[in-house]
């Protein structure tokens, strides 16, 4: 026991926090299987189970949770204190991890930051597309990205986009023999795509408004998804009307591709923020993120 190499507790911390060895050899920069031979070998040197491994996943036995829970957070001291060191420099470095979901990823993260990662070669960023409105301090994630009207009170969060104006689209094809809906209760009978939210698991009314009328529309059809761009294909492809960003449907509908309908109902949601904890301990490269996404009319 007085002879257990700190780097095999470091592995196990690391494996035992994302309860994947995918996700943790990614963060050590090692193999998976040199990732797993070294956990084994802190086990058969202490003598005892920690992991318990089977083909869903990784999870911690009880010896192992126990000394995850008692030496997690010296861990994670000792990598704030770094931080707080490497920051002395005033040089971004360090890794930015960052939730969101695909949407903004492609069309603001993305855009933004691959100008900037070539500047900055020890600056690293980890975007994570992840569409349930996760706590991430306790995912560990620096920030998140959501609409502005998802930020919780307690967050600070910074502008990356314009408002957001939703729209309801459907291909002439769709519309062939059909008659185009003049009012959101003409929905009914329409076949629509809709979306199933990942956070509770139900299927999302569409929302409208028009002259301070509020409308919640439950709309029916064939199709569920999760995932706007699953949303936008189907569409596309005239098997239904669907209820997306305007923005997303914009150059289907100059192409003609898509006919844009209820306009006069469709409501203007808050753009999209990044938000973070007001703790959250400011670094060179966290405040060059920031300032690299910030929205600037």
């Amino acid at each position: 026991m007085n002879n257990i190499d700190l780097n095999n507790l470091l592995a196990f911390i690391v494996v035992a926090r994302e309860r994947s060895f995918t996700r943790a050899a990614a963060q050590l920069g090692v193999s998976q299987s040199a990732l797993s031979h070294t956990v084994r070998r802190l086990e058969e040197k202490m003598g005892i189970r920690l992991l318990t491994r089977t083909t869903r996943g990784v999870s911690t036995t009880e010896a192992g949770e126990r000394l995850y829970m008692n030496l997690g957070p010296h861990y994670e001291g000792i990598q704030t204190e770094l931080s707080a060191l490497y920051a002395l420099n005033d040089k971004p470095a360090g890794t930015i991890r960052i939730s969101t979901h695909e949407r903004p990823a492609d069309t603001i993260l993305w855009p933004k930051l691959s100008k900037l990662l070539p500047l900055y070669p020890e600056l690293n960023i980890e975007i994570s597309i992840n569409y349930e409105l996760i706590d991430i301090v306790a995912e560990r994630f620096d920030a998140g990205v959501r609409l502005g009207d998802q930020v919780a009170k307690d967050m600070i969060a910074v502008r990356l986009s314009p408002d957001v104006r939703m729209a309801v689209v459907g291909a002439p094809s769709y519309f062939k023999n059909r008659v185009i809906p003049q009012t959101p209760q003409e929905l009914t009978g329409q076949n629509c795509i809709r979306l199933r939210l990942p956070t509770h698991g139900g299927i999302y009314a569409w929302e409208f408004e028009k002259g301070g009328q509020i409308l919640h529309v439950q709309v029916q059809g064939q199709m569920i998804f999760n995932q706007s761009v699953h949303i936008l294909n189907a569409a596309l492809q005239g098997y239904g009307i669907a209820y997306l960003p305007e923005e997303q449907i914009k150059p289907y509908v100059a192409e003609g591709q898509l006919i844009q309908l209820l306009e006069p109902w469709c409501p203007t949601f808050p753009g999209y923020h990044l938000y973070f904890p007001s703790r959250r301990q400011s670094s060179p490269a966290f405040s060059l993120v920031v300032d690299t996404l910030r929205y600037r009319t």
